[in-house]
């Protein structure tokens, strides 16, 4: 079977007591980047061991070597410096750290950090390595826009124009590298489902239904040339910040671009609670693609009975053909570097028992 599998993730997981030691004594210079890269090398092993023991059939690094599930690649990109914004991005009742993304020259590629950070994961894993980016979206769909220097961009659409190449050519870069399986962390085509971020869009200066379609037309371009055995999926949540959410809102909003223009081969969508809205949109789904049901909550510890799954699986399969569901998380243990407010204990049954359940409806 090809991803998306039936018992699947989307990719972080909570850093290690150990990793979080070793990062923060990297960041106050008591250890050099060698001594840090040896405990993610290790730390990295553990967790790839662990999601093998389970029953995984995809295995990712649970992004730990990242501090941020998009800025950390886009910083990696040609034309992309750090940015250190006025205040952080407000979620329900918290702020992130005041870290963003300036364009002070010509977005490209020519490399990647990230690249040797895959190349690790397939060569310490018997099943499927997963690779995890941020969609072409994170650059420009945070509520502020990124500053973009008008001397290199009068024209915003030769920077998406940009945009897209440097992503075709990162989506390359993964595919030689020996990467067969890719998802996009799409943020912000979800939170066009939710009335208040749309008007932030408007105050601005964008139109919500321009990005939308521009949003998709940014994946489209980024996976054009990949080759036939390589699987795409594109995870969609409405944000993820130690356990807290930026937006809410049911994708009926975007239904018709997201099953009906984007080309990807599936899609990991949250449904951990009202906020996602209900499974009607599945009507609309292809025939030739998946959805990965994100109703296991990372956001808290408590973990999901049997009955519960089934009964929600039953639910959604009452919109589309049982055959093309899948079960996963509605998103990762740790978006950013601080994870959510759960143990590692709780994390791992949580997945065991997607495994259980997946294992008992698809066989």
């Amino acid at each position: 079977m090809r991803p998306p599998f039936r018992a699947d993730h989307v990719g972080s997981l909570l850093r290690s007591a150990r990793l979080k030691d070793a990062r923060q004594q990297h960041a106050r210079g008591e250890i050099d980047a060698g001594a840090l890269e040896a405990v993610e090398d290790a730390e990295i092993r553990r967790i790839v061991a662990k999601q093998e023991a389970i029953g995984l059939e995809a295995v990712t690094d649970g992004e730990f070597r990242r501090s941020w599930w998009h800025l950390d690649f886009l910083w990696g990109l040609d034309g992309v410096e750090r940015h250190e914004l006025g205040e952080g991005v407000r979620f329900a009742g918290l702020a992130t750290r005041n870290e963003g993304v300036r364009i002070d020259a010509k977005l490209g590629f020519s490399g990647h950090p990230m690249l040797d950070h895959f190349r690790f994961l397939k060569t310490h894993t018997t099943r499927v390595a997963k690779m995890t980016i941020p969609a072409p979206s994170a650059i420009y769909g945070r509520p502020v826009r990124p500053p973009i220097d008008p001397d290199v961009y009068p024209d915003l659409d030769e920077f998406f124009a940009d945009l897209g190449q440097a992503y075709r050519q990162a989506v390359r870069a993964f595919v030689d590298a020996g990467c067969r399986y890719l998802q996009f962390d799409e943020v912000f085509v979800a939170m066009l489902c939710d009335g208040n971020y749309r008007r932030q869009m408007i105050e601005r200066g964008d139109d919500p239904g321009a990005l939308l379609r521009l949003y998709g037309s940014l994946i489209n371009k980024a996976i054009a040339e990949v080759p036939e055995d390589m699987t795409i999926t594109m995870h969609m949540c409405r944000g993820n910040f130690r356990s807290t959410f930026m937006g809410a809102g049911g994708y009926d909003a975007v239904q018709e671009v997201l099953f009906g223009e984007i080309d990807v081969d599936g899609y990991f969508m949250e449904y951990d609670d009202e906020r996602s809205g209900g499974f009607e949109p599945l009507r609309r789904l292809p025939k030739d693609k998946r959805v990965v049901l994100g109703i296991v909550t990372s956001k808290r510890g408590r973990l999901e009975s049997r009955d519960e799954l089934l009964r929600r699986i039953d639910e959604a399969a009452k919109f589309t053909d049982i055959d093309q569901l899948c079960l996963s998380c509605q998103c990762g243990f740790a978006s950013t570097e601080e994870g959510n407010v759960l143990t590692e204990d709780e994390q791992w049954a949580k997945l065991e028992r997607i495994v259980e359940v997946a294992d008992e409806v698809w066989g």
